[in-house]
C-alpha cells in the first residue's frame, strides 16, 4: 500500500507561495518525526524542513523564514507552506518519516510534487 502522497505543487513566479500536502498512514504519521525533502537533478535529495511529534520544527538555513512546516495528527497530513520562492527553491518535494534521532528517511517514497519557480 502506498503510504505516503505528495499533493499541491505548481509552476510559480519568484516571490509567489505555496502549500505542498503530505498524506499519509496513520501507522506512518503519528508518533513520528516527519520531513519534507527535495530534489533537484544533479543534487542530493536535502531536507528543508522536519516537525516532531510535539510541533517543534527546523529548517536549514536556505528557507528559514520562507518555509513553514505543519501537521495534523488527526487527518495523518503533513503540510509546506512556501513563502517569497525563489528559483532555486525548484524541484520536486517529497515527505518522509525520519528515523528516530536523524535525519535519515525511512519509508518508500511517495511520487513527489513538483515545485517550479521561474524568475
Amino acid at each position: 500500500q502506498v503510504q505516503l502522497v505528495e499533493s499541491g505543487g505548481d509552476t510559480v513566479q519568484t516571490g509567489g507561495s505555496l502549500r505542498l500536502s503530505c498524506a499519509a498512514s496513520r501507522s506512518s504519521f503519528n508518533m513520528n518525526t516527519m520531513g519534507w525533502y527535495r530534489q533537484v537533478p544533479g543534487k542530493q535529495r536535502e531536507l528543508v524542513a522536519r516537525i516532531s511529534i510535539n510541533g517543534r520544527t527546523i529548517y536549514p538555513d536556505p528557507v528559514k523564514g520562507r518555509f513553514t512546516i505543519s501537521r495534523d495528527d488527526a487527518k495523518s497530513t503533513l503540510y509546506l507552506q512556501m513563502n517569497n520562492l525563489k528559483p532555486e527553491d525548484t524541484g520536486v518535494y517529497y515527505c518522509n518519516k525520519l528515523l528516530p534521532g536523524t535525519t535519515k528517511p525511512i519509508l518508500t517514497w511517495g511520487q513527489g510534487t513538483q515545485v517550479t519557480v521561474s524568475s
